[in-house]
């Protein structure tokens, strides 16, 4: 375990500080993209033919290598964390516009004219009743660009030492110990585990209403309809 745990002084980082490394590395950048990606689904929900080119847009850059992204940014911003972290930002826009605009459009007629009977203008009732409904489908979007983010931070390690967990990868080469190569695989695929069930338990205490145990309604469930639930909260 002393050869699993040992990490090389090159990299200035003890092994919890490389995964809390990490964790910034990997999460930031899907933060920032989905604060970009409110906006902009929000944009392609009320002008629908903008939709498809901004789906085609940030499919383009979700196909660029990172490793041909950082070659282009590291004139900018040098060997820094803001070069893995910007494209990882750009490339979780692929997968949080869509589920966003999907999420939205899937609330029904009814409840957007039920919301506008109680006086919610455009934005309120795009942040008090479209956003908690389209939850669900919001979270499942940030579950894969959660995951995929953390998997691509280690990319990072082939600008120097911004690859966080990465770097064990080079390192194990480098010095002929295999431990560091297992060390960085089986803690990465465990910050993904992690970070996806803590992103499970947070679409649980936000959607109250979804089914439990397997049930396919909120009515078997004893729960309240979304929609009711979302316009009372709004009615306070």
């Amino acid at each position: 375990m002393n050869g699993f745990f040992d990490i090389p002084s090159d990299l200035q980082h003890s092994w919890l500080g490389l995964v809390g490394l990490h964790l910034r590395e990997a999460l930031l950048p899907v933060l920032a993209g989905l604060l970009a990606a409110l906006p902009v689904a929000q944009v392609c929900v009320r002008f629908r033919r903008l939709y498809p080119p901004v789906l085609g847009l940030t499919t383009v850059l979700y196909a660029i290598p990172s490793l041909a992204l950082f070659v282009v940014l590291i004139d900018y911003t040098g060997q820094s964390e803001l070069t893995v972290m910007i494209p990882l930002a750009l490339y979780s826009l692929v997968v949080l516009v869509p589920a966003i605009v999907d999420g939205v459009r899937a609330v029904p007629r009814e409840t957007l004219a039920a919301a506008t009977a109680m006086g919610l203008g455009p934005v309120r009732r795009y942040l008090q009743v479209q956003l908690p409904i389209a939850v669900p489908a919001i979270l499942a979007g940030l579950r894969v660009a959660a995951v995929s983010s953390i998997s691509l931070v280690s990319v990072g390690a082939l600008i120097g030492n911004n690859g966080a967990l990465g770097n064990l990868l080079a390192d194990a080469m480098f010095y002929h110990r295999p431990a560091l190569a297992v060390n960085s695989v089986v803690t990465t695929a465990v910050l993904a585990v992690l970070v996806d069930a803590a992103l499970v338990g947070v679409r649980r205490l936000l959607t109250p209403w979804m089914p439990r145990g397997g049930r396919t309604a909120p009515a078997a469930a004893g729960r309240p309809d979304p929609a009711a639930h979302v316009l009372g909260e709004a009615a306070r």
